[in-house]
């Protein structure tokens, strides 16, 4: 089983039970860095929001199974949240935003491989953007 089988696994499960996980997800984003909300004033339909998420699903699966792509985005996103005051530490809450209410959506079915498959994405999106040692 590659990583990302139990990523996949869970974002389809997730997708299954959860139609539009978008309100969910910034609900725990924003409970955890209320500032944050301000910066979505002008995104009255949820279009920003929506096009976010896609960007982050489509980072954490291209991560999961190994290409290189995600790495381009998440240094572009590094660059560009800066200018909304976003540092890097807390770009990354949004990734754990993602794991944690899909893990609780999941409840019962989350598996240890998927706690161990979304633990290594998360340190690799941690580490990304920051100088090497």
């Amino acid at each position: 089983m590659t990583q990302s089988d139990p990523i996949t696994a869970s974002l389809e499960r997730f997708g299954a039970l959860c139609a539009d996980p978008a309100p969910l997800i910034y609900q725990r984003l924003f409970a955890r860095h209320p500032d944050f909300e301000e910066l979505f004033a002008m995104d009255t339909d949820g279009g920003v929001r929506g096009s976010m998420l896609t960007t982050c699903f489509e980072c954490i699966i291209g991560l999961a199974e190994g290409s290189p792509l995600p790495r381009f985005e998440m240094q572009s996103a590094r660059l560009s949240h800066q200018g909304y005051g976003v540092p890097e530490s807390k770009l990354d809450d949004m990734f754990a935003a993602i794991r944690d209410t899909c893990r609780d959506t999941l409840a019962g079915e989350w598996t240890p491989a998927m706690e161990a498959a979304w633990a290594a994405v998360l340190a690799e999106i941690a580490c990304m953007g920051h100088a090497p040692a």
